[in-house]
């Protein structure tokens, strides 16, 4: 198969002259470094830009209240105190291994899928839909094994909509509008992620219909999603020749041969990782560390205090980098505030340092997330297999998220929730270090 490198014709925020030939001629537009530009959007980029942030909400509301809010809520009532902790680790744990699996697997599967809706919609379309109906069967678990198995399918869904999802990115825009498009999709992503704690707080008393509430809110909004933005068909795109052996190997990106996509992986891995293992354990931080009577009534506070700073950073950062051209001192400085920011609660045990905390590491978190999705996207192995390559790299944003209450559980069994802010701020500079040595960008 051969791969056209030129641009089709047309104005790239309203759609090419013909978006048929534009994928058919240029069948996978990049090279290995990801330095040319894909075929525009059929509907034009301003749409795509527009919808990207309330198709991350959809998904990400559910990353913020479910592991956050309404899993642990739900353990505690069927378990009681004094196992809460344990119980939420095992759950967490498990379902967070099926999401490092399940996400490389979609992106694998949507970059070999050949429709007239193209590669993505129908997993998007698919994973929305079973994973509304594994919150269904979440809401009305009543045991460990029951929790474990609905939890586990939700990660397994819902990841196969995310992967293909993030893949819009290098499949649609162009390299000059990626910094703004990264801080649109992290824009959706914190907002869809502190909304989930805001809004999950609402339904702190009936956990329930908390579940029920956000599957159908996914399938709405990524349905529309699909409907207003479609794909190029990939109809009369030449499939690769497929072997089990070869489907496996691709899961494995060689490190010697490609560093920048290494380091970029562990960078993430590590500062999302520091990150969430403090603020995904909010609940039980509030409820046993500061011994906070009502944390539903605080819980949503937090999470408006925490958006302002993540707006903001993410606003300004995202068109910044575009402009002088830099990713990585956003990444340095993102690390420094975020530790900063966890230093306080650690040495001021009072609730007043959390909300703080949350301010200032929602303004260090923000300024991070809306450079490091373009970072991500220059640094990708093959033009290829975006989805897949992305689906390895989202391990290292999903992960952290889904596992932190998990992560965070084993880091106070072994030294109590103090230990949670040491381990956080040592994480955090690991993960800003690991970018230096990338060439791809500066």
């Amino acid at each position: 198969m051969t791969s056209d490198t030129s641009v089709p014709t047309g104005d790239p925020m309203t759609g090419p002259d013909d978006p048929i030939d534009a994928i058919t001629t240029n069948t996978f537009v990049g090279t290995a470094s990801g330095s040319d530009d894909p075929p525009a959007p059929p509907k034009g980029l301003r749409r795509l830009m527009g919808w990207i942030i309330p198709a991350n909400i959809g998904i990400y509301l559910i990353w913020g209240a479910v592991p956050g809010i309404l899993l642990p809520q739900q353990i505690t009532l069927l378990f009681g105190q004094r196992d809460h902790v344990v119980n939420l680790t095992i759950v967490a744990t498990i379902g967070a291994f099926s999401a490092m699996v399940a996400q490389p697997i979609a992106g694998q599967l949507s970059d070999r899928t050949r429709s007239r809706f193209g590669r993505r919609a129908p997993w998007i379309l698919i994973g929305s839909l079973v994973g509304g109906l594994s919150l269904v069967g979440l809401a009305f678990a009543n045991s460990l094994v029951g929790l474990i198995i609905a939890w586990t399918l939700v990660q397994i869904s819902y990841n196969f909509a995310q992967g293909p999802l993030t893949a819009v990115m290098p499949d649609r825009v162009p390299l000059k509008r990626r910094g703004t498009f990264a801080a649109l999709m992290g824009i959706g992503l914190m907002v869809g992620a502190l909304g989930g704690t805001i809004v999950g707080s609402r339904f702190f008393d009936n956990v329930a219909a908390g579940y029920i509430f956000f599957a159908v809110f996914a399938v709405i909004v990524l349905s529309l999603f699909l409907l207003t933005n479609p794909d190029h068909s990939s109809a009369r795109i030449e499939r690769d020749p497929f072997t089990f052996v070869q489907f496996l190997k691709t899961f494995w990106v060689n490190p010697v041969r490609y560093p920048d996509f290494f380091w970029a992986f562990t960078g993430r891995l590590l500062l999302y990782t520091g990150y969430f293992a403090v603020t995904g354990f909010q609940l039980y931080l509030l409820t046993d560390y500061f011994h906070v009577a009502h944390p539903e009534q605080v819980i949503p506070i937090l999470g408006l205090l925490s958006l302002v700073g993540i707006l903001v950073s993410t606003i300004v950062s995202g068109p910044l980098s575009d402009r002088f051209g830099r990713r990585k001192p956003f990444v340095f400085a993102s690390a420094a505030v975020v530790g900063l920011a966890f230093l306080l609660p650690w040495m001021w045990h009072d609730l007043t340092a959390w909300v703080v905390m949350t301010i200032v590491s929602g303004f260090g978190f923000g300024m991070f997330q809306a450079v490091d999705t373009a970072l991500m996207s220059q640094v990708l192995p093959s033009a290829k297999s975006f989805a897949k390559d992305l689906g390895i790299v989202n391990i290292a944003a999903t992960l952290p998220q889904t596992l932190a209450p998990g992560v965070a559980g084993a880091i106070v069994l072994s030294f109590g929730y103090a230990g949670l802010f040491p381990i956080g701020i040592v994480l955090g500079i690991l993960g800003a270090l690991a970018v230096w040595p990338i060439k791809a960008t500066r």
